[in-house]
């Protein structure tokens, strides 16, 4: 029986180990030849990933520890977990507006500041409170910016609390669709939506297009006094800007996981030692999640909640499967079906599926792929991996 190796680069929840069975993988972190890789927050851009890896397992949402551009020229899908923190994540941020509305922190750096008696302690408080006026939630407006697993949570529990809701997501895709109240607003651009907001909390990933997404410009607009919540990263926001609007004003306070030497002791931020996940429960789920994605790809070659390769799912056959990664250039499956046909191979099922300039094909054949078709479908230019799995006991081989 085939046996896998998997090498952990951080504590990984027991919880979602359990769930690779001890009599087919060997866990550890320092295995050698390691067949994936499970992560957490390590950096992996100065690790050298051995050419045995098949795939990577993110234990979380976000990638940006990740070489995920090099791995996939390798044809190494990267596997992570959406939406398996988003409750965690979703608690902390409506926590941030209660703190940032009453002023909690403040109040209660305020009270632990104060000596004396209790009646000189009485006193004090009384004379004090008045620097900690807030608001309420009720009737004030938020705009959700990202409309992913965590920012549908957040509308939707915004809602509940009698909040109006604005939200701004372009690609916003037909299953979040389906799971945000009809209450939410949607908002045409991102500056109409900071125009109506009395608080803005930000849920979209860290990629060229939203670095510094909310800058002085966009700051300009929002009502004076209004709250940010940044608990997705923290390139996402020009601190400089953030810093010069809370100096005057215009923004009443700064919510967030990351925690900045130029903001972290201004009397307006609150900032958190990236605690948006940090829960039993959310650990437990996105290894779990990520494991069985990862165990998956291994055994049988299917891809689910990858973000590099496209969501391929084909139910095993009795037969011998073939996986294989390509470029995404024309003709591909035409040269891997004409190098299975000249070796009088019989294609019992098919799927191919492509995501942006890579492409993954699944092939299950009636006989074992011999290896001389092996070699040729590899010599393929264009082709970044091959691997064989039988359906009874999964045998793999690839490329870098």
């Amino acid at each position: 029986m085939q046996r896998f190796k998997i090498l952990t680069l951080n504590d990984i929840s027991p919880a979602g180990l359990a769930r690779l069975p001890r009599d087919r993988y060997e866990i550890a972190g320092g295995v050698s030849e390691p067949d994936a890789i499970l992560v957490r927050s390590a950096d992996m851009h100065a690790t050298e990933i051995p050419d045995s890896v098949k795939a990577i397992g993110r234990a979380g949402a976000g990638v940006n520890n990740i070489p995920v551009e090099a791995l996939s020229r390798r044809g190494v899908p990267v596997f992570n977990a959406p939406g398996a923190n988003a409750n965690a994540v979703k608690e902390l941020v409506v926590a941030g507006m209660f703190l940032a509305a009453r002023n909690i922190c403040q109040a209660w750096d305020y009270v632990r500041r104060l000596e004396g008696a209790d009646d000189a302690l009485a006193g004090a408080v009384e004379a004090g409170k008045k620097r900690f006026v807030g608001f309420e939630l009720p009737g004030r407006t938020l705009g959700v910016v990202g409309l992913g697993a965590i920012g549908v949570e957040v509308a939707n529990a915004a809602l509940a609390l009698g909040m109006r809701v604005v939200g701004f997501d372009p690609q916003i895709t037909v299953q979040r669709a389906w799971q945000l109240s009809s209450g939410v607003e949607q908002a045409p651009s991102l500056e109409a939506l900071f125009a109506r907001a009395d608080l803005v909390t930000l849920h979209v990933p860290l990629v060229d297009a939203t670095q510094r997404l909310v800058d002085a410009k966009r700051l300009t607009r929002l009502r004076k006094g209004a709250v940010l919540l940044n608990f997705a990263r923290d390139g996402i926001v020009d601190l400089d800007a953030v810093a010069a609007a809370l100096d005057s004003g215009q923004l009443g306070s700064y919510v967030c996981d990351f925690p900045d030497r130029r903001l972290k002791d201004h009397p307006r931020v609150i900032a958190l030692p990236h605690l948006g996940a940090s829960t039993h429960e959310a650990e437990q789920n996105c290894a779990m999640m990520v494991v069985e994605n990862v165990r998956e790809y291994l055994e049988n070659g299917n891809i689910r909640h990858s973000v590099n390769f496209p969501e391929t799912q084909m139910p095993r056959n009795e037969g011998h499967r073939v996986a294989i990664a390509n470029a995404n250039v024309p003709n591909m499956v035409g040269q891997i079906s004409t190098a299975m046909a000249d070796a009088g191979l019989n294609i019992a099922d098919l799927i191919n599926k492509s995501r942006g300039e890579v492409a993954y094909t699944l092939v299950d054949l009636d006989l074992p792929l011999p290896e001389a078709t092996l070699e040729r479908i590899r010599d393929i230019h264009g082709v970044l991996s091959v691997r064989t799995l039988r359906s009874s006991e999964p045998a793999e081989s690839r490329i870098a």
